[in-house]
């Protein structure tokens, strides 16, 4: 930011500088000839100034500084509220999933305050396994009956008698869900109930039940009907208590009813009347909350549910079949979320408590800030933030970057680095904040793009080089593809196939970047030493380590992370190896770019062998200690799939590199400030080809049937669109010149917005979306992505700050180092074996 601050006060100054120069034509200072021309060029002069200042007083006042306190004052009033709420306001996220919610779109439910998990046959068959499900009421139950056994079988068909009992039995599971018609809550319905009660009988495990409507209908909707409905209920609410001590008992609001389009005979079931019956029932079902919790629970979410859409009901009384399955999935839910713990399915569940090494890095950052606190004490202050260094850059940095940081400075690293952390934990594996689904709209995806492409044009800014490819332009394009996946992910747009496959090629652009800055670093420089390759993977792989250790997930789970680590190592050996081919000696003898090329031959000759050869990939990685790198839930299959996706990204983006850096050494290319990178008439061949090949990606991505088709097709044509986005962006001369700093200063902070958004900004491991203002999406979404970006940024110094310690120069140091840090490994992987076999883990 200070950096952009600069910038905006300098250009405020050019324009300044310019508008008070004499026009072109008059010289001294004489009016030219024509007034309004100069008049326009006077007004345009002064909107420069004005954009100039406007952006120099944006940044003047809103640092990143005091943009992170702002956001440490904001999550600790979060953190009191969400806390009060929860204990004085009731957190328990099953009362949530059972009384209230909102349609997402027109079929999608949403729970307040939780995730709900759409469960498939398979899943609801393994929950209910050796249970018995009772459904007990008139014509409306009959129907969440046959919704509830749809979801164990699809193809189950409402064919039963309508007046009878129905049954519902899966042998190859040994469960049971039955219907039992008792239209009315009278001395039969509780005589059903007592006979469950009894020690001798067989009691239902999930028992759902309500009634009204024929007690309306038959009494015309009389004053004593109702009353005799509340005493019947309040004896009913004895046995259904004793169930409650056995296993999950519903009672089920009655819906709304469509009164315009009611038949004459039920024309006396009025809204009116059902809430009168509604009020007597939670009545009697809650009487016992005096003296201690009634253990009966209400469902009154499908009620809200069916106020929506009671409008689109055939006979006015029954519901139509998608807000029916919303019932039934809130029961499903609420019975089976607890015992199977859907990632996704937040409602109806707790969370586990931390495991050892949860506990042992809680330590271990505590002990950290003791320490931080004690040198502080002990006046030991001697702290030089070092400049953030880009693990890929070919820049040389400011020698202040070499300046080694004081004894407190990794303390108070890892200090600041586990208040991020308990803040992460709090966000995801702690039972405070909230979680919603994603849903996916065009609206959703489309308008935040076209906002923060507003803002990156806002902050354009004349480029320091105007080299293909330069420093500030790949900053600007990471930045820029990072937010568009940001919005991908958070808005759901996954499921729209056409915005999948443009975001695919923008992975596939970073692993294309990848090998370009790599190779470039190699190339060019030559460093090869130990020093170079550990800073690089501590770089990539420290967040990830430890948010493996605090957020008790596997390593693959970061798929990315892995993915990058591997193809760097892979570029490191291909180069590496005898013969080492640098840049001057090639110089000195042509025969070295063959030697480059064959290098290349056999990478993509080593690709093409593992892609064609799933068994041998995945057994080669299933090896322990490997193992432990690339599996995900037991099996390396989610690996295989990452891998194989992207699988000639990285090639690529090492032979465009080989091919540009050899045309520039022979000055082919002409990289002046406004030049265009090629003759005109190559350059507008280039340009329309580029143009043509978009169109032609976009319409054959629209086109796309499924998601595996268009992945089949992915690795062998990404590279096309990448290189004309390349050269759309590189050969206008105009167009290299110039660069935004808002994209890049994104772009600079990528790999921790892409690692940290799937806990503090996602949630249940990207499943779903962070709530921390509930009640305003659009509030929510603002505030969350303001901790979340401060957050990442904060990251991004902790790790530039902790690999001046952890990695020395020194080789016999860094030896020393890496052996420790080996032997650390080690434990912690037998510390998470073990605490996988013990009991209750």
């Amino acid at each position: 930011m200070e950096k952009e601050e600069e910038a905006a006060a300098a250009a405020a100054a050019a324009a300044a500088r310019h508008a008070a120069e004499p026009a072109d034509g008059a010289p001294g200072g004489a009016p030219p000839p024509d007034r309004t021309a100069a008049c326009c060029h006077g007004g345009a002069k002064m909107a420069v100034l004005a954009y100039s200042l406007g952006k120099r007083e944006i940044n003047q006042h809103f640092t990143i500084k005091n943009a992170k306190l702002i956001s440490l004052v904001v999550v600790i009033l979060l953190v009191v509220f969400h806390t009060a709420s929860r204990y004085y306001g009731g957190g328990d996220s099953c009362e949530w999933l059972l009384s209230r919610g909102r349609y997402l779109g027109e079929n999608v439910w949403q729970p307040y305050g939780c995730m709900m998990h759409k469960y498939k046959s398979i899943e609801a068959q393994t929950c209910l396994a050796e249970k018995r499900v009772a459904f007990v009421g008139d014509s409306r139950i009959r129907q969440l009956f046959y919704s509830f056994i749809k979801i164990i079988d699809p193809g189950q068909r409402e064919d039963g008698n309508k007046h009878k009992d129905i049954s519902f039995e899966d042998e190859s599971s040994s469960f049971k869900v039955d219907f039992m018609w008792h239209p009315e809550a009278n001395n039969s319905m509780k005589e059903r109930l007592m006979s469950w009660t009894y020690e001798t009988s067989t009691k239902p495990d999930v028992v759902i039940l309500g009634a009204a409507t024929w007690s309306i209908k038959l009494h015309s909707g009389s004053s004593e009907a109702l009353q005799q409905y509340k005493v019947n209920l309040t004896a009913i609410a004895v046995p259904l208590e004793r169930l409650a001590d056995h296993g999950e008992v519903y009672w089920v609001l009655q819906d709304p009813v469509n009164e315009e389009v009611l038949s004459e005979n039920r024309k006396m079931i009025t809204n009116q009347q059902l809430n009168l019956y509604n009020e007597a029932a939670v009545d009697a079902l809650n009487s016992s909350k005096r003296n201690s919790r009634s253990r009966v629970k209400l469902l009154a979410a499908s009620r809200q549910a069916a106020l929506e859409t009671i409008s689109q009901s055939d006979d006015g009384l029954h519901l139509p079949e998608s807000t029916r399955n919303v019932g039934a999935m809130i029961l499903m839910n609420s019975v089976c979320n607890k015992l199977l713990k859907p990632i996704d399915g937040s409602c109806c569940q707790t969370l586990p408590p931390p495991n050892l090494l949860q506990k042992l890095s809680a330590c271990f950052f505590l002990g950290s800030a003791v320490v931080f606190l004690v040198l502080h004490v002990l006046g030991n202050n001697r702290h030089r933030r070092p400049v953030p260094q880009d693990v890929e850059s070919l820049e040389k940095k400011p020698a202040t970057a070499a300046v080694p940081l004081g004894q407190k400075a990794p303390f108070q690293a890892l200090c600041r680095m586990g208040i991020i952390m308990g803040y992460f934990y709090l966000c995801d594996r702690a039972d405070l904040f909230m979680k919603e689904q994603k849903f996916y709209t065009h609206s959703t995806f489309f308008i935040p793009l076209i906002y923060i492409f507003v803002l990156g044009v806002f902050y354009s800014e004349n480029s320091k080089e105007t080299k293909l490819l330069n420093r500030e332009q790949t900053d600007e394009w990471k930045g820029w593809m990072q937010l568009v996946i940001l919005i991908y992910h958070i808005s759901g747009a996954s499921a729209f196939i056409p915005v999948y496959m443009h975001v695919r090629v923008l992975v596939a652009a970073y692993l294309f970047q990848t090998g370009y800055g790599h190779f470039s670093f190699f190339w060019l420089k030559g460093d090869f030493g130990l020093y170079r390759v550990c800073q690089v993977l501590f770089r990539l792989n420290f967040l990830v380590l430890v948010l493996c250790v605090v957020m008790d997930r596997q390593y693959q789970f970061y798929y990315f992370v892995p993915l990058v680590t591997f193809w760097f190592v892979i570029i490191y050996a291909t180069l590496a190896l005898w013969p080492q081919i640098l840049q001057k000696r090639a110089n000195t003898s042509g025969i070295w770019h063959l030697g480059v090329l064959a290098k290349l031959l056999g990478l993509l000759l080593f690709i093409c062998f593992f892609a064609y050869s799933q068994g041998f990939f995945e057994s080669i990685f299933s090896v322990w200690p490997i193992s432990k790198l690339f599996e995900l839930n037991g099996s390396v299959h989610e690996w295989w799939f990452r891998w194989k996706l992207d699988r000639f990204a990285v090639i690529h983006g090492m032979l465009f590199a080989f091919i540009y850096l050899v045309l520039q050494k022979r000055q082919v290319l002409s990289e002046g400030k406004g030049e265009a990178l090629f003759s005109a008439k190559i350059s507008n061949l280039l340009l329309f080809l580029s143009v043509i090949s978009f169109i032609t990606y976009s319409i054959w991505a629209s086109s796309c049937k499924n998601k595996t088709e268009c992945n089949e097709m992915h690795p062998y044509i990404s590279v096309v669109q990448i290189l004309a986005f390349i050269l759309i962006r590189n050969i206008p001369g105009y167009a290299r010149s110039i660069y935004s700093s808002f994209f890049a200063w994104f772009g600079k902070i990528s790999l921790e917005l892409f690692i940290c958004q799937y806990h503090i900004w996602l949630a249940a491991d990207t499943k779903g979306i962070l709530v921390l203002i509930p009640g305003n999406p659009s509030l929510n979404i603002m505030v969350s992505t303001f901790i979340f970006v401060c957050v990442a940024h904060e990251i991004s110094l902790i790790t530039n700050d902790l690999a001046q310690v952890v990695i020395p120069k020194e080789s016999v140091a860094l030896l020393k180092r890496l052996a420790a840090m080996g032997l650390f490994s080690l434990v912690v992987l037998l510390l998470a074996r073990s605490s996988k076999h013990t009991p209750g883990a």
